[in-house]
């Protein structure tokens, strides 16, 4: 029992937002935001990059913060010089978890008629592929955010948790339901039933992470990735990954039925005929993302 009041003290430190906003930043596109930094990067700007940015709430997910990040999002989705996103926090905190100060007192009616937090899935409808690149806390909503991203890049330091039972609540963005196919239901039920956190190293060795990388050179990786994904056709890399998130919705007969349609499917575009073309030929594609 002292553990887990340790372990609820712990929790609720990065939890429980301070006072405090980040300063206005520019966006590529004109628009200004509160709570979040956007920019292009890679050799051709083909990288959308986003990093949260409430560093004294260790970017506890606030509503603002939540529409911000959609913002953002649908202009990467819509940049047609974009072909993969990184989201990212600062080096102690990816996101600490939901900004609790702001769902303190919300009630089930309140909930349950508004569809509170349903637009914080908006990220899981990006057909653009997006890499999560975690520094420090992955808790709660944060753990949400990071795994409804295509791939999971962390620092070493990294932990992540769904601590919602310290609270007398459960996950309400996915935890239940995307750890447990991550992780498989063992860790995942002990994770959600004890609210106890995991390491990078443990991460990875469960399959919710892809790669670990120091601190320092974790975004970099990241975007090096993210860069190197941008570099294929746009639209058939939407297309692979729409097959590989069919994969956790349908039956194995049912997603190979629905790859092969897709597979097919390539076989209308010019990219994929000027990949083969390419292959043959022995030089390197020239994508048009047609």
């Amino acid at each position: 029992m002292a553990a887990v009041r340790v372990l609820l003290l712990r929790a609720r430190g990065p939890l429980l937002p301070r006072p405090g906003r980040a300063a206005l930043r520019p966006f590529a596109s004109g628009a200004n935001f509160e709570y979040i930094i956007t920019e292009k990067k890679g050799k051709n700007q083909s990288v959308g990059l986003i990093r949260l940015n409430r560093p004294k709430a260790l970017n506890a997910l606030c509503d603002g913060l939540i529409k911000e990040l959609n913002q953002a999002l649908e202009a990467f989705e819509k940049d047609p010089a974009v072909g993969a996103i990184v989201l990212t926090g600062g080096e102690k905190a990816f996101a600490a978890g939901a900004d609790i100060k702001e769902m303190q007192n919300q009630r089930f009616q309140d909930c349950y008629s508004t569809g509170f937090l349903s637009h914080w899935d908006h990220l899981t409808r990006v057909k653009k592929p997006v890499i999560a690149a975690v520094n420090g806390y992955a808790l709660g909503g944060g753990c949400e955010l990071a795994m409804m991203c295509d791939i999971i890049y962390a620092g070493e330091k990294a932990q992540f948790a769904q601590p919602e039972i310290l609270l007398g609540t459960i996950p309400g963005a996915g935890g239940t339901q995307r750890l447990t196919r991550a992780v498989g239901k063992s860790l995942a039920m002990e994770m959600v039933l004890t609210g106890d956190r995991i390491s990078a190293q443990d991460a990875k060795q469960a399959g919710l992470v892809s790669k670990i990388f120091p601190v320092e050179k974790l975004v970099d990786e990241a975007i090096q990735c993210a860069e190197k994904i941008a570099s294929n056709s746009k639209i058939i890399t939407a297309m692979a990954k729409e097959s590989v998130n069919a994969a956790f919705e349908m039956t194995l007969t049912e997603g190979n039925k629905l790859e092969k349609k897709i597979f097919y499917s390539t076989f209308a575009t010019e990219d994929r005929k000027e990949g083969m073309t390419a292959f043959v030929e022995k030089r390197k594609a020239n994508f048009k993302d047609q």
